[in-house]
């Protein structure tokens, strides 16, 4: 797991108002209300939902 780069992501807008695909990809990466944060691996697909979403999260790498 060492290998994997990690990346800390916190939401910094709100899901309202939102598409309901937005929803989902806040929703699958584990975030569940405003100024909550994770750290999850780089993978492909995380970062296909990070990417989708970016202009709702502040990205940091660990």
């Amino acid at each position: 797991m060492s290998d994997t780069k990690q990346v800390k992501i916190t939401l910094v807008r709100s899901v309202f108002g939102r598409l309901q695909a937005h929803r989902a990809c806040v929703r699958g990466l584990g975030l569940t209300r405003m100024h909550s944060s994770i750290v999850i691996p780089a993978t492909v697909e995380n970062m296909g939902m990070v990417n989708k979403i970016g202009f709702m999260l502040k990205i940091e790498e660990v």
